[in-house]
């Protein structure tokens, strides 16, 4: 059990587990009253959004880190509402990328569903479930194959680790995920290398490792970058409407 956070705020509106940094960039730059405290090897942010009280960790991609950044941020913080935001792959074609979905079911291989709090979807909008997997999906036959087995609509890397973490917790959890992907695009093989790497200067020497076993992939990465940093400002945008709603929605 990861030790508690010396000196964090006790209760915060929320508490926000994300894998990358480039997901956590945008968002992170609309805080207000940033302060950093390190624990457990990982750096758990604070700050206020709005009126809201918030905490975030940058935990890495995988269900164990996301699992390991939760547990951190329920034993300094003790937040009223978890979010495991980030990027989704999308495993129904009906489901556009660049668009933000709000699951409400979080599946895993192996293991039972979970139920995920949700805020108010749009009318009419159908519920979505989101598998959890321990590897990119990459290619556009395995995500058939995975939505197949799984009837899922979409894909990630974390949300069903956070999701058991904080039930067994007693704590709501919602997922805000932007789709970053279609079910048919081939994602350029070497990005789950690029998403393994812990630190900046490991993914950079990871990129330049790739370039340099295939030049081509250099487009391919810079494609991808120019997409997650436009993804990047959906999703912040999404945290910060939801979290507007926290004051008044939670005691």
């Amino acid at each position: 059990m990861a030790p508690a956070v010396v000196n964090a705020r006790p209760h915060v509106a929320a508490g926000i587990v994300f894998a990358l940094p480039i997901e956590a960039g945008r968002f992170a730059d609309r805080v207000r009253e940033q302060r950093s405290i390190h624990a457990a090897g990982l750096t758990v942010h604070e700050g206020l959004i709005g009126d809201a009280t918030v905490a975030w960790v940058v935990g890495g991609a995988g269900i164990d880190p996301a699992t390991r950044a939760c547990r951190l941020l329920i034993d300094g913080h003790r937040p009223r509402l978890i979010l495991t935001a980030g990027f989704a792959g999308a495993l129904s074609p009906d489901i556009a990328r660049g668009g933000v979905v709000r699951p409400v079911r979080a599946l895993r291989l192996g293991h039972g569903p979970l139920d995920l709090a949700c805020s108010k979807a749009r009318d009419g909008a159908r519920p979505l479930s989101i598998v959890t997997v321990d590897d990119v999906v990459s290619s556009a036959d395995a995500r058939q194959r995975l939505a197949q087995e799984t009837t899922a609509d979409l894909v990630d890397m974390e949300t069903w680790g956070v999701a058991a973490e904080a039930q067994s917790a007693g704590i709501a959890c919602e997922c805000i995920r932007v789709v970053s992907d279609t079910p048919r695009e081939e994602l350029p093989q070497e990005v789950s290398q690029l998403t393994a790497a812990r630190s900046p200067w490991r993914r950079f020497g990871a990129a330049l490792r790739t370039v340099g076993r295939r030049p081509s992939a250099a487009l391919d990465l810079w494609q991808l970058w120019e997409r997650a940093v436009v993804d990047s400002r959906t999703l912040a945008d999404a945290l910060e409407h939801r979290l507007a709603t926290l004051p008044a929605m939670l005691p």
